[in-house]
C-alpha cells in the first residue's frame, strides 16, 4: 500500500497523470482509510481516467461497471446462465434415469458457480487479488440502484440465495464518478470521500498535454491549452474534454502546424468539438480565441466576451 501523498503523486506523475496536491491528499485519505471514492464534476474532466491511472500505478486489476438509466441489480451483480442450464436441464432428462432423490440433486447443480455470469462488482469481490472497481456516471441511475450500491458499499458482501453470502478476499479500491445531472442521495455520499473535479487551469492542462501527448512542442501545448479553456467559457453544448485537447493537439501535429493560426484552427475545428452548433459558435469566434491562445501575457480566468453573437443562437 501507499506510504505518503508524496509517493501517491510520484506514481501518478509516473503515468503522466497530473493532479494538483488538494486531490492527491483526498485519493491517497481513501486509499489509506479503504473508503469510496466519489469524483464529481462536468463531463471530461478526467474523472474516469484517475481510476485507470490508479490500476496501472497500483498494478491492479480494473472492473469497470458503467451505469445507465434503468441498469439493474442483476446486470450489475450477477445472472444465472439460462440458456446454458436448461441445455443441461435437457441433458439430463436424455441421459439420466435416475431416482426423484438424484433428480433433484441434478436440479441444485444448475445453480452452481458454473451457470453463474459474474458482473462487475461481483467481479471485483471474487477477484484472486485486490482489484479497482470503477462505478462509473453513478448519477445516471435510479434511486433503487443507488440504495443497491449502498447495500454493497456498507459490507462488501454479496447474498445469492442458492449459493449463500460471498464475502471477497479483498477489499477492492471503490472508485465512483458523477457528472453531476442528478443529485446524489446523502446515504450513498456518506460512504464517500468526495473529491470535485473540474477541468483543469490552462497552465495544468497545458503540463497534461506536454506529458501525454509524445513530441509536442511547448509553443503548442501552452496554445492549445489556452484555446480550449477559452472555449469552455463560450456555452458550448459538449465543451471540449480534456482527451479531446490531446487528439487535437495530434492531429495538428500530424499536419505539421508549430502553432496555432486562424487557417490550421478552422480546418481541424471538428476534431475538438462533437456538435456542429458548438463548431459554428467556434469558428465564429476564432479571432478572440486565438488572441487569448496566443497572448504571452494572457491568464484565462473569466468568461470571453463573443464577439458574433448570431453564432451564440
Amino acid at each position: 500500500m501507499i506510504d505518503s501523498i508524496d509517493e501517491l503523486q510520484v506514481m501518478l506523475a509516473h503515468q503522466r497523470y497530473l493532479l494538483d496536491r488538494d486531490s492527491i491528499t483526498v485519493i491517497y485519505l481513501a486509499l489509506r482509510l479503504e473508503k469510496a471514492l466519489l469524483l464529481e464534476g462536468p463531463p471530461g474532466a478526467g474523472k474516469t481516467e484517475v481510476a485507470k491511472v490508479l490500476a496501472q500505478a497500483l498494478e491492479l486489476p480494473l472492473v469497470r461497471l458503467q451505469c445507465y438509466e434503468g441498469i439493474d441489480e442483476s446486470r450489475a451483480l450477477y445472472q444465472w446462465n439460462e440458456p446454458l442450464q436448461r441445455m443441461y436441464l435437457e441433458f439430463l432428462k436424455v441421459e439420466s434415469a435416475g431416482t426423484e432423490r438424484e433428480w433433484c440433486k441434478l436440479k441444485h447443480d444448475l445453480y452452481s458457480t458454473d451457470f453463474l455470469i459474474a458482473g462487475p462488482i461481483l467481479r471485483a469481490l471474487q477477484s484472486d487479488r485486490k482489484a479497482v472497481l470503477l462505478i462509473d456516471e453513478v448519477d445516471k441511475v435510479g434511486p433503487s440502484f443507488e440504495a443497491f450500491l449502498l447495500e454493497v458499499l456498507s459490507d462488501f458482501q454479496v447474498s445469492i440465495p442458492q449459493l449463500g453470502t460471498l464475502t471477497p478476499q479483498h477489499r477492492p479500491v471503490v472508485v465512483l464518478t458523477s457528472n453531476a445531472q442528478r443529485k446524489l442521495t446523502d446515504a450513498l455520499r456518506g460512504r464517500c470521500f468526495l473529491l470535485w473535479m473540474d477541468y483543469p487551469t490552462a497552465e495544468r492542462e497545458a503540463k497534461i498535454i506536454a506529458a501525454r501527448a509524445a513530441g509536442s512542442q511547448q509553443l503548442l501545448s501552452v496554445q492549445v491549452a489556452r484555446f480550449t479553456n477559452a472555449l469552455r467559457h463560450l456555452g458550448m453544448g459538449k465543451p471540449p474534454a480534456i482527451r479531446e485537447s490531446l487528439d487535437w493537439i495530434r492531429a495538428l501535429a500530424t499536419l505539421g502546424a508549430e502553432e496555432l493560426s486562424p487557417e490550421v484552427v478552422s480546418l481541424t475545428l471538428p476534431v475538438l468539438l462533437k456538435t456542429r452548433a458548438d463548431i459554428e459558435r467556434a469558428a465564429g469566434n476564432v479571432p478572440l480565441l486565438l488572441q487569448r491562445a496566443c497572448c504571452s501575457e494572457h491568464k484565462p480566468t473569466g468568461e470571453p466576451q463573443v464577439t458574433n453573437p448570431q453564432a451564440v443562437q
